[in-house]
């Protein structure tokens, strides 16, 4: 019988097993055993290998869970949402213009814009600060938002749903701020817990909206991590709560009802046996 690859709704729980006990065991060892960590592994940063593979917790457990319940021609599947892009103009302009702008907004009202200094002493290590965000946090939408959310949807509208996932990822970071050395512990925990918040919702509007790309849920977080942006905390939070609400407003009916909403992980084919 031919039906859409089903990853059963309690595959959650075992994602948010491996998502959060990858990522705070690494970071819970470095913060309790420093001494024998750093003595082994060597002094932990943003772009420690150890760091990435703490970041990279979430794709690995959807990695593993889709394998595991839709064999390799439904991972072969669920990796193609990395390459689907077809969406709205609108929701482009928001991600190569209206993002940049709430970081030159954000900037401005924090009156820093044009006082800040560039942060790169050359063209090289420009490049590579932005392959290293490339490479990094918007590996995580393979769990977040192409695992988890689909799952999530399937008992709760759309609205409802990206709340909550991003309260869970809003708390999967907290290790991250106790850590000395990374770029979280930098930042304000509450205002980087509101942003996830309203990050979450845009990127649920966007996710579904793209049919459940993964690559526009990457793109978007790349643009909010992009090093060439000014800081703007936290306006730039105050702004992105602005674009939830404005994002919400205007699409009620694919917000609070699943009608419109990407409710499978993998996309159609013949179910895995088992």
């Amino acid at each position: 019988m031919n039906e859409p690859y089903r990853i059963p709704f309690r595959s959650l729980i075992p994602f948010l097993l491996i998502s959060f006990g990858l990522a705070w065991g690494i970071v819970g060892l470095y913060i309790f055993l420093p001494d024998r960590m750093e003595g082994a592994f060597g002094q932990i940063t943003g772009n420690h290998p150890l760091f990435f593979l703490a970041v990279y917790a979430p794709a690995i457990a959807a990695l593993m869970l889709v394998a595991r319940h839709a064999g390799l021609d439904g991972l072969r599947r669920f990796l193609g949402r990395a390459l689907l892009w077809r969406c709205s103009w609108a929701w482009y302009v928001f991600l190569l213009v209206g993002v940049p702008l709430v970081f030159i907004g954000g900037a401005a009202l924090n009156g820093n814009l044009f006082t800040e200094p560039f942060p790169f002493a050359s063209m090289q290590a420009m490049f590579i600060a932005l392959v290293l965000a490339a490479i990094k946090g918007p590996v995580e939408e393979f769990g977040w938002r192409g695992f988890a959310l689909p799952l999530l949807q399937r008992k709760l509208a759309p609205f409802r749903a990206g709340v909550i996932l991003g309260v869970i990822w809003g708390l999967w970071h907290t290790p991250a701020f106790v850590l000395g050395g990374t770029q979280q512990s930098e930042w304000s925990f509450s205002a980087f817990f509101v942003g996830c918040l309203a990050i979450s919702i845009i990127a649920t509007a966007l996710f579904n909206r793209s049919g459940g790309s993964i690559l526009l849920s990457a793109l978007f977080h790349f643009t909010l991590m992009n090093p060439v942006f000014p800081d703007a905390q936290p306006y730039d939070t105050c702004l992105l709560v602005v674009v939830a609400f404005l994002i919400v407003w205007r699409n009620q009916k694919a917000m609070f009802t699943r009608d419109d909403a990407v409710l499978e992980v993998v996309p159609g084919g013949k179910a895995a046996a088992g």
